[in-house]
């Protein structure tokens, strides 16, 4: 059935029925690069001053395949924009439910870990940061919620608690790898602590590549088997190349965040994560920083056995490369067939460069 003939269904009951659901992908840095965020504080005042490319980057995801507009409300708590705050989370919920409503997507208010939380671990003050954005979702009648980009497990739960004081379901995802948490807590026991705080849908988004992340929801899938919790499972990793980045992700990197290109995940590298995240039982897939609408439409065309469909934006591309068969040259029509992709071993053009870095941390 085509998504267009389906009526709208909430997340829960999507994922619960086992469908997939494709989450969105990179704002901040794909906005950066195309001139329209700051990088730095890294916060969302784009939703106001360029509508037009906020709305353009939702409506790319959408094409590409993605069920969920996630607000573009990063850091945009006050502790973060000041006076600025309360609009910005405004203009995002309109934009998004805008473009949600072009198609079959749910819009999700977004919030992430504050600034003011490894200095001062003031529970109160954070609670009311978390609080302030939820209270402009709640206004603006957000379908479900997201906590994501968290180091710290105690700060998760802080914010999964005050997102369940609302009456739409919470999701959240943390930013860590396959160590754990910056005090050490395991996968495991992070998503274990989360669900115990109200969570419905648990994960890892961002830090780590797609390889990575996948390893560490492994380990929060086991970690609530062991403790008999059911939670349905999500993962939205970079879409960058990082197995040299150490506990802090890629932020460490040398090439953070300017010179990050040479390790641009293909949309190739991309339905083999999809399929392995499938297999793992995820069924929430997406992406962030780096993910671009190609990548979430790799995700789409790669489980599109499962979903029964293809997005409107695979109209335009040929699967497996299926297109190049037209070409004049012999040597690139052979390249029309899955088994070059998949085998393929792409080259940076760079041969004075290593092929990993050491990270600064």
């Amino acid at each position: 059935m085509s998504p267009a003939s389906k009526p709208l269904t909430g997340i829960l009951e999507r994922l619960e029925s086992g469908e997939v659901v494709i989450g969105d992908g990179s704002f901040l840095i794909t906005l950066e690069k195309r001139g329209y965020v700051k990088a730095g504080l890294w916060t969302p005042e784009a939703v106001i001053e360029h509508p037009d490319a906020v709305r353009q980057l939702h409506m790319e995801f959408l094409r590409a395949g993605s069920n969920v507009m996630q607000t573009f409300t990063f850091s945009a708590s006050e502790d973060n924009m000041e006076s600025k705050w309360e609009d910005v989370n405004a203009a995002a919920c309109d934009l998004a439910r805008e473009v949600a409503g072009k198609g079959d997507a749910l819009v999700a208010g977004g919030i992430c870990q504050t600034s003011i939380y490894k200095y001062h671990k003031d529970e109160t003050r954070i609670k009311k940061l978390f609080r302030q954005q939820l209270e402009v979702f709640a206004w603006k009648n957000v379908d479900f919620l997201i906590a994501e980009y968290f180091e710290h497990v105690e700060e998760a739960v802080w914010a999964v608690e005050v997102l369940k004081e609302s009456d739409r379901p919470v999701a959240v995802t943390m930013c860590i790898g396959p160590e754990g948490d910056m005090h050490d807590i395991t996968p495991g026991e992070c998503a274990v602590r989360l669900v115990k705080a109200g969570a419905s849908i648990v994960g890892v988004n961002c830090r780590f590549g797609p390889e990575t992340s996948l390893k560490t929801m492994e380990l929060m899938k086991e970690g609530l088997e062991r403790a008999g919790l059911k939670a349905h499972l999500m993962v939205q990793p970079l879409g960058f190349h990082t197995p040299d980045c150490g506990k802090e992700g890629f932020v460490d990197l040398p090439e953070y965040p300017f010179g990050l290109e040479s390790r641009v995940a293909t949309r190739w590298d991309i339905q083999k994560y999809a399929r392995e995240a499938y297999n793992l039982g995820v069924r929430y897939i997406g992406g962030c920083c780096g993910f671009e609408p190609y990548h979430i439409r790799a995700i789409a065309e790669e489980l599109a056995p499962e979903r029964g469909f293809l997005p409107p934006a695979s109209e335009k591309h040929g699967s497996w490369g299926s297109g190049l068969d037209m070409h004049t040259k012999p040597w690139i029509r052979a390249r029309a067939r899955r088994e070059y992709w998949e085998n393929l071993l792409p080259a940076s053009g760079r041969p004075f460069c290593p092929s990993l870095s050491k990270p600064d941390v």
